[in-house]
């Protein structure tokens, strides 16, 4: 290696900054320098592959780790104290005895952060020796090496299964079509498998890529953190350019799969991947109780400060009433002594040194311990492990643990956190005609059902379908049934069937066909056929099919775990029981058909039958149809076709990037028109007939929060036309709408206003609602558009404005083909765990994007709405209206309040408010009045709204009210909400893990919550709370028995106990069981948290930790300190004894003071309790003795030597520690006794009701909670909101001229008198 000078390194460095800060890169290939040092290969300015994640290096570790730990200023207070020791002229005793506490304290942290290091290390080391495939101009082959030998500009190859090792521009797949299968789990927690693409454009051999021969320039942005967006182009050497996005990238941490091999070039490498740069590490957030423990920490340092003030003037007021100076002091070299007044001054900071332990040095670390103790054991909760994914609770913020147990306002999402984000499909609409599906309802609800003795649960799927079918009768057959219903699970088990693929659980994948819908179908591909024009029926099921993301996969080429799994459910000794389950569910369906049952448990005429509100009813039975009598079913037949082996349909599966896509395909094959296969530029659908189609994937324009819709530009393979499929929300769809397949206008609007009206009562009924539609584009306007759409492409400024104009340019005049309903069922007890949350006294609302009434149905099936409230919509046009409407409102409660006959009472108003009044209610001018109004209502529910509205909705709230806020949801669209929070929890469900990566807290289901915050919350908070308490209490306790001495010896800062055993009273013998009652000390049992949930109200607000609970524990440590020393003083008052023995009994009757103080307030003993308690005092005595006995000149002039040997001996010894222990703690428990037993704390009779037996516990509970107006939690169920013909409006006048404006908004606040329950899932 050349030597190189200073200078030429630092213009190197200069031109690499310079060249890694450009907002575009220009990169080539490496092979031409292949061989050349590094500072001539064209990219050597980007950093290398190699990542390093540890923060310290062997060399510089102890200088870093000081500066670390410097950070926290109490190391800096005990530092600098015991640098202040050394000075001769303050010293308060041996400089190396002040150090020692300091040192282990800061040595300990330094073990620990250099053993987090060390694995950091490791970890690391294994990273980047992992083997690679690099080509190799020189050995023309790609070669294997390691990950750190990666560099910018270099050709790899992964194969299947393999992770990806940087961010590669993929350029080659060993697909035909250019896809490469990914995996993103690592990064996201997605397991459903996404699509990349080569960089379309590009000249590259084919099958074989040959690197040599790749001469393009790549130039790409620099690099982000975002993992959904990514910025390039590829310039060939004539200057064309070549556009390429975030789907022909593939990103360090993926896995490849479905894919033998891929090649890419690398953009990005090490800490500059994506991956890397979303590696941010655990976050830290300053607790609630930590900040007022900040506060006491200052009220010590100010009482410290008055103490040592106290020995100044006391010490020189002590010199100056001498009559003359003492022997004992001594001049310096002069013969001069320091004048009172400076002695004085001096002995401030000898007093300073002295005292310093009344700012406790251990109680931060001790807070630390605690609360990793606290995790272990809510991660270790079994109650709060998810068998069905497998997963435990995550806690991510280590340090905020009490603040589970102070919450006050909970913000939710809806989909995926209060409902399983399992989309099951329910009815659709087509052409202005509604097929609700009630084959498909009586599934569903039977599968609702609680699980019966024989534990019957079937899930009916469709006959699989083959080539073709006609619509035909059949007779019913045990064997047809059993083969058309299937198996029966368990209902926990049915919703979780999907081993490897998302969203593929029986729950989601099976959809009984409409009758009426197949005879439509089977009459369309008739005409279809005869007239060569598409009908608008089978158009609708093609969109279905197409307008998704949907990946086609084989079921027998899952991923390898999946074979395994599966071979461990096909258990032989399982095959009896699963036939006498389908016998039973063969049984069980025909009742079914054939009659209307009328149990509780059972199929219900309104709730599981659904009625058809859409169409008028058929009075006559249809003549074709010989099933009137409910004993024959219809089937699909496939009339027989050899000439080719078909794709079997049942064997399909489907990787689809959300759960409503995933339901729509499903749908979509129920029906017969089947996904086949799907690649970046075509995809293969097969028709009922069984004819395949092979559409040309011309271009997909991706969804967008902007448009809220996608689109799918395919070339029909008959027709030849460009078509435009699309789906997206109705609101963002009908507003697009041309002309229609209708022939005249009156018919057109009815079809419009039709489906319109299916949505309204979709939504209604707690559906999520899309609208399909088709467009045909022109040759003309095809090209035109293309050329549009490839410069947007290929640009880099303004890239995603440009994709989305040119996508609202091509998403115009559409055609309405229908709409559809799918359901999203709630998860397992949310009304129970609501309704628990609601009795702690915290207040739950629901943040969502859903329609209103969408979300006004999943809050009245959650309990979060009931029919009693006061339930205020507001929905408004402009800021004058909803001004008025907030002014009137709010004028409304507070009449409420102030009227003498509703003392005592409050009503239970509940809020709904859309995104674009909640826009408007958020400004700074009406921001006061909005929150002001919300803080009366008892729910809130936030509909449409963005995640920014979300995000500010909780900063608001917070910072207004001054509450413990937390936000907990699932999707990407949660993330800001999450951060935006006190306490952030994410939901690890069908969305990903966006959530859950951004979160403090993850858990698997929203009915954790209730224990994680009722049960451990509660503990976590008291625990530290009363252990902070104690700790302020048991150093102040102590060092005011050295202050009390200070009076009887001149403020000289001597002390009567020594040295050693001062530092060892604290670091050894009074260490370990406040850090056991912090950790497992229970002042009520789990049982009794959640039988009561009022008893979590102790928490909020205030809580229990307050500043008057901190200073009565101060005036109780100096009652005990003033005990502690003046019982002995006076016992031993006119003796001779020396200044050890006069200390000895001072400090054991110290130490069982303390500890037994701590026996007062430990609420559970358990037997490590009772060990550590014994422990301590064992070993403060085997210490004592042994350095009793061994030191004899350990601390000159002291002489501690053979000292508690002696009292032991004595008598008066044991008589002083029992009557000094006796009288320092009878205040204290005399006072629990009186609390306890003259006014009771709910705490107290909680404990009292936690002795009973269990079952008159439940009695006891009962009463209280129907006493204290909880009431028992009602079991829900899903029901329709009121409509607007039961509501009762309130009659409100409103003075103000905006009031035609109001009633244009049809603003209504009303008491729900009565409403029609529908139960749709529970």
């Amino acid at each position: 290696m050349t030597w190189r000078s200073p200078l030429a390194l630092v213009r190197d460095a200069l031109r690499g900054q310079r060249a890694r800060e450009k907002d575009l890169r220009n990169l080539v290939s490496n092979l031409p320098y292949e061989g050349l040092e590094k500072g001539k290969q064209p990219n050597h300015h980007f950093p290398g592959n190699a990542i390093k994640t540890t923060k310290y290096t062997p060399l510089f570790f102890i200088p870093m780790n000081l500066f670390e730990q410097f950070h926290r200023l109490a190391n800096i207070y005990f530092v600098a104290l015991a640098i202040l020791n050394f000075v001769p002229l303050v010293n308060a005793f041996q400089p190396e005895v002040a150090l020692i506490p300091i040192c282990a304290i800061m040595s300990l942290t330094a073990l620990k952060d250099a053993w987090e290091d060390y694995r950091r290390y490791q970890s690391d080391r294994k990273v980047n020796n992992t083997s690679s495939f690099i080509y190799s101009r020189k050995h023309k082959q790609f070669v294997e090496r390691r990950w750190k030998d990666i560099r910018v500009g270099d050709f790899v190859k992964v194969f299947c299964n393999e992770i990806v090792s940087a961010d590669l521009l993929l350029l080659h797949t060993s697909d035909p079509n250019g896809v490469c299968l990914i995996e993103t789990a690592n990064l996201d927690g997605e397991t459903n498998l996404k699509q990349r693409r080569v960089v379309s454009g590009l000249c590259i051999s084919d099958p074989e890529f040959e690197p040599e021969s790749f001469n393009s320039i790549v130039v790409c942005e620099r690099p982000n953190n975002s993992l959904n967006h990514f910025k390039c182009y590829v310039e060939k050497p004539d200057k064309e350019k070549v556009g390429a996005g975030i789907d022909s990238l593939l990103l360090r941490g993926c896995t490849v799969r479905n894919t033998d091999h891929a090649v890419g070039f690398v953009v990005y490498a090490g800490h500059e991947t994506k991956s890397m740069l979303n590696n941010n590490g655990p976050r830290y957030k300053h607790s609630k109780l930590e900040q007022k423990l900040n506060i006491d920490v200052i009220f010590c340092v100010i009482l410290l400060l008055s103490m040592c003030l106290v020995g100044a003037l006391g010490h020189s007021l002590w010199l100056q009433a001498m009559p003359s100076m003492p022997p004992y002091l001594v001049p310096d070299s002069n013969g001069h002594l320091d004048s009172p007044s400076l002695s004085g001054f001096y002995m401030f900071f000898t007093m300073i040194i002295l005292l310093q332990i009344l700012i406790p040095i251990s109680l931060y670390v001790s807070i630390e311990l605690v609360k990793i103790g606290q995790i272990f054991f809510i991660t270790n909760d079994i109650d709060l492990y998810d068998e069905e994914t497998d997963s435990r609770i995550q806690c991510k913020a280590l340090n905020i643990t009490e603040d589970l147990g102070q919450i006050e306002y909970i913000f939710s999402d809806k989909t995926g956190t209060l409902t399983e984000n399992k989309m099951v499909f329910r009815r659709c609409s087509i052409m202005g005609t509604e097929y609700p599906h009630k084959e498909n309802a009586i599934r569903l609800a039977v599968i609702d059902e609680p699980d019966s003795e024989e534990e019957v649960i079937f899930n009916q799927q469709p006959r699989p379908l083959k080539k073709g079918w006609s619509l035909d009768t059949e007779d019913t057959n045990p064997e047809d049934t059993q083969h058309h219903h299937g198996s029966r699970h368990k209902s926990k088990g049915s919703g979780n069937a999907q081993s490897d693929v998302a969203f593929s659980s029986p729950l989601e994948t099976e959809v009984i066909p409409d009758r009426k819908l197949l005879q439509q179908i089977s009459r369309a591909e008739s005409s279809s056929s005869s007239s060569g024009k598409m009908d608008p029926y089978l158009d609708f099921f093609l969109a279905l099919a197409i307008c998704n993301t949907a990946v086609v996969s084989m079921a027998t080429a899952q991923r390898a775990s999946a074979f395994l799994r599966s071979c461990q459910r096909n258990n032989p000794m399982d095959i009896l029981p699963r036939m006498v389950r389908k016998v039973a569910s063969y049984c069980y369906i025909l009742t079914s058909w054939q009659r209307k049952p009328k149990r509780a448990h059972t199929l219900s005429e309104n709730s599981v039958i659904e009625e058809d509100h859409f169409n008028p009813p058929v009075t006559k039975e249809r003549a074709e149809d010989p099933n009137a009598d409910g004993t024959r079913t219809c089937s699909l037949h496939v009339p027989p076709k050899c000439d080719k082996p078909a794709v079997t349909s049942d064997k399909l599966r489907y990787e689809a990037e959300s759960p409503d896509e995933a339901a729509l395909v499903y749908a979509a094959k129920a029906y017969g028109f089947t996904l086949l296969a799907r690649t970046h530029d075509s995809v293969t659908v097969r028709l009922p007939s069984g004819q395949d189609l092979v559409f040309e994937v011309l271009d997909t324009l991706t969804f967008d929060s902007n448009r809220k819709r996608m689109s799918v530009l395919v070339r029909h393979p008959i027709t030849k036309e460009y078509v435009l499929y699309t789906k997206g929300a109705d609101y963002g769809i009908m507003e697009l709408l041309g002309t229609p397949y209708a022939e005249s206008c009156n018919q057109k609007k009815k079809i419009v206003a039709d489906t319109q009206y299916h949505l309204d009562c979709y939504a209604k009924d707690g559906l999520r609602t899309l609208c399909f539609t088709k467009k045909v584009v022109s040759d003309k306007a095809y090209e035109s558009w293309s050329v549009n759409r490839q410069r947007a492409l290929a640009a880099i400024a303004n890239r995603e404005e440009l994709i989305m104009d040119t996508s609202v340019q091509l998403e115009t005049n559409l055609t309405l083909l229908g709409a559809t309903g799918v359901e999203d069922r709630l998860q397992e007890n949310v009304p129970d765990t609501i309704m628990a949350l609601r009795e702690a006294g915290i207040q739950v609302w629901v943040l969502t994007g859903d329609k209103m009434e969408t979300a006004v149905n999943i809050g009245y099936a959650c309990g979060l709405l009931e029919e009693e409230d006061l339930m205020i919509n507001m929905s408004c046009k402009n800021m004058l209206t909803c001004t008025s409407i907030l002014d009137c409102t709010l004028e409304e409660v507070r009449r409420y309040a102030n009227d003498p006959r509703n003392v005592d009472t409050t009503p239970d108003i509940s809020l709904v408010i859309d995104g674009h009044t909640l826009a408007m209610a958020l400004s700074p001018d009406l921001q006061d009045r909005f929150v002001d109004l919300a803080k009366h209502c008892r729910t809130v529910l936030c509909c449409r709204v963005t995640p920014l509205q979300k995000s500010s909705v909780v900063k608001i709230i917070r910072e207004k009210l001054k509450v413990m806020t937390l936000a907990v949801g699932d999707g990407a669209n949660d993330v800001n909400m999450i951060q935006a929070a006190d306490i952030g929890i994410g939901i690890s469900g069908q969305e990903g893990m966006q959530a859950v990566m951004a979160s403090d807290f993850a858990i698997s289901r929203f009915k954790h919550l209730k224990k994680l915050l009722l049960v451990h919350g509660h503990w976590c908070y008291t625990r530290l709370a009363n252990m902070i308490i104690y700790f302020f209490y048991k150093n102040v306790a102590y060092v005011n028995l050295l202050f009390w001495y200070q009076f009887f010896c001149g403020f000289s800062a001597t002390t009567m106990i020594d040295y050693w055993l001062m530092i060892f009273f604290n670091l050894f013998f009074t260490s370990l069981p406040p850090i056991m009652f912090g950790i497992i000390d229970k002042d009520v049992s789990a049982e009794m948290l959640l039988g009561i949930p009022e008893l979590y109200r102790i928490g909020q607000g205030a809580g229990e930790y307050k500043h008057s609970t901190f200073w009565v524990s101060m005036l109780d440590a100096f009652y005990q300190s003033l005990v502690c020393f003046f019982i002995p003083y006076l016992a031993y008052q006119d003796s001779d004894i020396d200044i050890f023995t006069f200390g000895t009994p001072l400090n054991t009757s110290s130490l069982f003071i303390i500890l037994l103080h701590l026996s007062i307030e430990i609420k559970a003993w358990t037997v490590v309790h009772l060990v550590i308690m014994l422990g301590s005092v064992a070993l403060y005595f085997i210490v004592t003795l042994a350095y009793s006995a061994i030191c004899v000149t350990c601390n000159p002039p002291s002489d501690p030597y053979w000292i508690l040997q002696s009292q032991m001996a004595d008598p008066m010894f044991y008589l002083i520690c029992i009557i000094t222990t006796v009288v320092a703690l009878l205040p204290r428990y005399m006072f629990h006794v009186l609390r306890n037993s003259i006014a009771p704390s709910p705490l107290v009779q909680a404990r009292h009701l936690d002795r009973l037996d269990p079952s008159v516990r439940e009695q006891w509970i009962k009463e209280w909670r129907g006493f204290r107006g909880g009431g028992q939690v009602k079991r829900s169920e899903l029901s329709t909101p009121p409509s607007s013909t039961i509501e009762t409006p309130v009659n409100i006048y409103y003075q103000s001229p905006a009031f035609s404006d109001i009633m244009e908004d049809e603003f209504t606040l009303n008491v729900i008198t009565e409403n029609n329950h529908t139960p749709l899932h529970n």
